[in-house]
Order: C-alpha cells, then sequence, then structure tokens
C-alpha cells in the first residue's frame, strides 16, 4: 500500500492541475487515469478531438467559405484524412500532460479507480490491483455522453460525439438529435463539409444563455449551408434499414415527422462518469446525472475528498476545470486562494465560433440593470474585410449610470480570442472612456472594440 498527500481520480485539466499545484507545494500526488490516453476526456475525446476536427473542416472548406459557396462533394476529404489530424494532436497533448506530471515527480498510474473507503482507494490495472491512502482525494474523472435512447449501444449509424472519432466515411447526410453546444459545434463543422444537417431538439429556442442576436446570426448562417433546425421536436424512435446497400436510418418524432438520414449524431447531454468509482464506501452520493455536490473551496460532503471539473456540472469548460483543480489543490492544503472568478470567458467553437463574457441583454433587462449597446460588424472592419469575414460582430454592454463594461459577445472568426480583451476590462471594471482612450493595433480585429465603443458612445450623447 502507498500513501500519498493527495490523489487525483483522473488526469483531465482539473487533476493535471491540481497535482501540478499540489506538488509545487512539495506534497506526494498520485493521478489515476483508466484511458490510454493520458489527460482524460479533454485529450482523449471532447476537447482537443473535437476543436482538432473542426480546424481540419476549416482547412479544406475555407475556399469554399470564402467564395461564399457550399463545399462540393468532389472538394470534400475522406472521414480517415480528417482524423489523421486529431490522431496526431491527442498524442501530442497526451505527451505535453505526461512530461508536466513527470516534471513535477507527480506518480501516474493506469487502471481504473474505485474507492474501499473514505481514505483509500483501490486500482485495478494490467498487473492486478494495487492500494493507495490518501490525506486528500481530488474527483475529477469527467463525463462521458448520455447514450442512445434506451440505452443500446452506439453504432455506426446511430452514436454519440465519442464516435466521431471513428467514423470509416462520412454521410451525405447526418441528423443531430439535440441542439446544446456539442450539437450545435458538430452540425456547424458537417455542414461545412457540404454535408446535409437536420438538427433535432426538443426546445423551441437554442442555446439560450447567449446573446439573442449572436444565435440569430449563428442559425442565419447554418442555414445558409444547409443545416434544417427541426425544433420544439422530441425523438420517438429510430429504424435502422441495414437490407439496402447504402443503410439508411429513420428518426419518427413524437409530433409524426420522419427524418431520414445515413447517420444519426445524439449529442443529449453528458453524464459524470462516476458508476465504477463505488463512491457509497466513501460516504459520496450523486444526482440522477451522475454529478457530485461540492461547497465554495470544491469540498465534498467529506471533508477531505473534493471534486472538480465535468463532474460537479456548470460551467463544464476546460479552463474553469483546470482552475478548480488547482483551487481545490490550494483549499486542501490549507494555501490562501480566491475565489472561483465569475469572469470567466465562454466559447462554441461552432463554424463561425462564438465566445462570451459577462451578462448577456436578456440577464440584464430581467434584473432591471440600465445598459446601452455598442456594435461593430466585422464587415465594417479591414481585417474584417481581409478575412472575408462578413457575418461576424462584436457586440459590448455598459452600464447606463456608470458606463461600466457589463458584458462582450463575439460571433466570427477569432472570436474566442479577441473576447479576453473585453474580459479583463470586465474583470477590473473598466468602463467605455478606456476602449475611447485606447489604440488598438490596425488592421486588427481588436478595433471592433473602438467602433463598437464609439457606437454606444453616440447613444449614451443622445
Amino acid at each position: 500500500m502507498q500513501s500519498f498527500d493527495l490523489v487525483c481520480i483522473g488526469s483531465g485539466p482539473a487533476g493535471q492541475r491540481a497535482a501540478v499545484q499540489a506538488a509545487k507545494l512539495g506534497k506526494r500526488v498520485a493521478v489515476i487515469e483508466r484511458r490510454s490516453v493520458t489527460g482524460g476526456v479533454c485529450v482523449a475525446t471532447g476537447t482537443i478531438p473535437s476543436k482538432t476536427f473542426r480546424e481540419a473542416v476549416l482547412h479544406f472548406a475555407a475556399p469554399a467559405i470564402a467564395a461564399g459557396r457550399n463545399l462540393r462533394r468532389d472538394e470534400r476529404p475522406s472521414a480517415e484524412v480528417l482524423l489523421a489530424r486529431v490522431g496526431e494532436l491527442v498524442r501530442l497533448q497526451a505527451a505535453v500532460v505526461e512530461d508536466q506530471l513527470a516534471r513535477n515527480d507527480v506518480t501516474l498510474l493506469r487502471g481504473r479507480a474505485a474507492f474501499r473507503d473514505a481514505n483509500t482507494v483501490t486500482v485495478e490495472t494490467e498487473d492486478g490491483g494495487r492500494e493507495l491512502t490518501a490525506k486528500n482525494i481530488l474527483i475529477a474523472v469527467g463525463t462521458h455522453p448520455a447514450p442512445p435512447p434506451g440505452g443500446g449501444a452506439e453504432s455506426e449509424y446511430v452514436f454519440t460525439s465519442d464516435g466521431i472519432l471513428r467514423l470509416c466515411v462520412l454521410p451525405r447526410e447526418i441528423a443531430i438529435v439535440g441542439g446544446g453546444v456539442i450539437g450545435i459545434e458538430y452540425a456547424s463543422m458537417f455542414a461545412c463539409l457540404g454535408v446535409k444537417v437536420t438538427l433535432i431538439d426538443g426546445r423551441r429556442e437554442l442555446l439560450e444563455f447567449l446573446d439573442c442576436e449572436i444565435v440569430d446570426e449563428l442559425m442565419s448562417q447554418m442555414r445558409a449551408r444547409n443545416v434544417t433546425f427541426c425544433l420544439g421536436e422530441s425523438v420517438a424512435r429510430i429504424d435502422v434499414d441495414e437490407k439496402k446497400a447504402s443503410a439508411r436510418v429513420s428518426i419518427h418524432t413524437d409530433s409524426g415527422k420522419r427524418i431520414v438520414a445515413d447517420m444519426v449524431l445524439f449529442s443529449v447531454g453528458r453524464v459524470g462518469a462516476t458508476d465504477d468509482l463505488r463512491l457509497e464506501l466513501a460516504g459520496l452520493e450523486v444526482d440522477l446525472r451522475g454529478r457530485l455536490t461540492v461547497d465554495g473551496e470544491f469540498r465534498t460532503r467529506v471533508p477531505h475528498i473534493f471534486a472538480a471539473g465535468d463532474v460537479i456540472g456548470f460551467p463544464s469548460l476546460a479552463a474553469t476545470s483546470a482552475e478548480q483543480g488547482r483551487l481545490a489543490a490550494c483549499h486542501a492544503f490549507g494555501v490562501a486562494a480566491g475565489p472561483m472568478t465569475k469572469h470567466f470567458p465562454v466559447g462554441i467553437y461552432a463554424i463561425p465560433e462564438i465566445s462570451m463574457v459577462g451578462a448577456p441583454e436578456h440577464e440584464l433587462t430581467a434584473n432591471k440593470v440600465p445598459y446601452e449597446f455598442g456594435m461593430a460588424r466585422y464587415r465594417e472592419i479591414a481585417r474584417g474585410q481581409i478575412l472575408g469575414d462578413a457575418g461576424g460582430l462584436l457586440k459590448l454592454l455598459f452600464h447606463r449610470e456608470d458606463r461600466r463594461l457589463l458584458g462582450v459577445h463575439a460571433i466570427g472568426t477569432g472570436a474566442t480570442e479577441l473576447i479576453h480583451i473585453g474580459q479583463a476590462v470586465v474583470a477590473l471594471g473598466g468602463t467605455l472612456d478606456y476602449f475611447i482612450q485606447a489604440v488598438f493595433n490596425y488592421p486588427t480585429l481588436a478595433e471592433c472594440y473602438k467602433v463598437a465603443a464609439l457606437d454606444a458612445f453616440n447613444k449614451f450623447a443622445r
């Protein structure tokens, strides 16, 4: 039996960052990872693969996008070519994570972890079982996609986002069930490849947490790429006809509609990967989606057991998960650390990409906060014209009374990078006057901040 100051179950952003932070404090640390790939869901099946897939799509689709048309079938790359780059990046990122752990003398164990009691974790490895005791334990196991209806297994025709990485051929038509972030991202990627996409969701409005103008622009651009939105519809059943040379899938909705496609991607949420941990032996329990509840220091109901990352729910971002892991390690060893920042950016890697920080208009309206907005469109910015991105825009929201920046919302090329200027100003309590006085490089997309601020300034002056 080995003894550690901290055992992290999971090597994703939360587990990795917690382990390195604890090691920097001179603690003895172990990380347990059940996959052969180090880096958790983020590296193996989630963030890194999906964003790399997106860049590969853009590489092939860029000429068609610049010409304002869809990719023709004869221009379409094979699934093998697209996924080759994904596999390469997964290996590179896994090596980076392993190197970071090794440089900080963190013990990396491969195997399935489970609790024996609140201070003991068993690890089932290829070489047999091991037991670890720990003064502190961090649960950072992430999530996995909710299964297709009825809990059925995935197939080559009906699969979740994990199944994207096993595609053998690109479909001519694909139906995507679920219009959350992951569903929207993949719908936009397949559409850019010239695949006919039907997106089905039970809600009437998608991505409700975003600014409505941003969502409208996204859906407009997706419709222009042959995406059909089938909203307010629930899936009743799915039939697969494998008798034909080219199998077809029929999706039947509760309203009686029948949607036919070559493949179906299910993206109806994610579930905490906690089933095999035997949490009850540690005195813990999860909610209906397998998630753990924590306090402001990321402690569970058992004070020396922490949880961080997607397994605790919102916001379920790789960047916030990493920071949660770092803070959990600090709290575990009594190191002063502030609360989790409120001003973190949200990035949606659709095509076009979207990002936001701070409050959207509907939230300010609901809270009766007086505000004014300013808008800059990429088509009016030299850099936007150079990039050929006529649909991009940046929107700034300012408090009507003290002129503080309250929210930043962007869609278009580089939106997830552009957002960080606004993030800094929001976090530091900056006002409209900063942007009026600032000088930005020309030609850059950052100039959008100046143009949007001047637009707002004119409204304040009225």
